[in-house]
């Protein structure tokens, strides 16, 4: 088996879901999972982020930068927020995807871990769930070419998985990314959790040991049902049916689990850094 490779894993999920959607949301987020699916979980990641600019107080006009840009969408919702967007992806499939998406912000290619960018160019630089797929021991090489990038007081908000590791997540606990980052010169502002999604990760969990999943995180939780047969079909069918409306009814919910459960039942943490 070969050694895993973002830029590879990247480059073939880009060509595999290239028209899964016109939003481009599907190589970004679950793949194989229903539109509506994705749909739902990218306005929840929409509310937070707009939550965490809000905390982080970037002003309108700032100069941003999207490591990870995939098909472009934080780049197309900077722009209409006001902000000098640019994004950065390692990917030529992504950004190809990008522009067929209706993304005009600048677009370039580079790795996180070699930003091609001057020292204290950007007033902001975000990271949604990006460093997360990058090998643990990569990971630091990436976040300091992000605080390196930025000006002094500039701001690095990062959105990442805090559990779930498989074979190309690599999560950490929120004190860990809190510090990884604060080793490279920037300061904590604030954090919260993002996704608790309660009742359809328990679904999920249910759906998985009752099909013998394959021990994917609860977040994504896709059981690996195949369309080979018209029983696997229907199968599916039935687990998407149900688990739309414990989707949904966890998406409302979310708000009020935010403020009764720990912080660290949430999937992902987002972090707010000055430098």
């Amino acid at each position: 088996m070969s050694a895993y490779s973002p830029k590879e894993y990247w480059a073939s999920v880009a060509d595999d879901f290239r028209s899964a959607d016109a939003a481009g949301l599907a190589p970004v987020l679950h793949l194989g999972a229903p539109i509506w699916f994705n749909r739902l979980i990218d306005k929840l990641q929409f509310r937070a982020v707009q939550r965490a600019l809000a905390l982080a107080e970037i002003p309108r006009g700032a100069l941003v930068l999207d490591v990870g840009c995939g098909t472009g969408r934080w780049l197309r919702r900077y722009r209409e927020l006001g902000f000098q967007a640019t994004g950065v992806d390692a990917t030529p499939g992504m950004l190809g995807h990008a522009i067929e998406c209706g993304t005009n912000a600048p677009l370039i290619a580079g790795e996180a871990c070699y930003l091609p960018f001057a020292d204290e160019k950007f007033d902001c630089v975000s990271d949604i769930t990006v460093v997360q797929h990058i090998p643990r021991p990569q990971q630091p090489l990436a976040l300091r070419e992000m605080v390196r990038v930025l000006k002094p007081g500039g701001r690095l908000m990062l959105m990442e998985l805090l559990h779930g590791e498989d074979a190309h997540i690599f999560p950490r606990s929120p004190q860990d990314w809190i510090q990884q980052v604060a080793s490279c010169g920037a300061k904590p502002i604030g954090w919260f959790g993002q996704e608790y999604l309660l009742l359809d990760r328990l679904f999920v969990r249910v759906a998985q040991t009752l099909t013998k999943g394959n021990g994917s995180h609860a977040s994504a939780g896709v059981i690996p049902l195949q369309a080979s047969s018209e029983h696997s079909t229907i199968a599916r069918r039935i687990y998407w049916n149900l688990r739309h409306v414990t989707a949904s009814i966890s998406a409302w919910m979310d708000p009020v689990a935010e403020k009764i459960c720990p912080v660290h039942m949430a999937t992902h943490g987002i972090f707010v850094f000055r430098k």
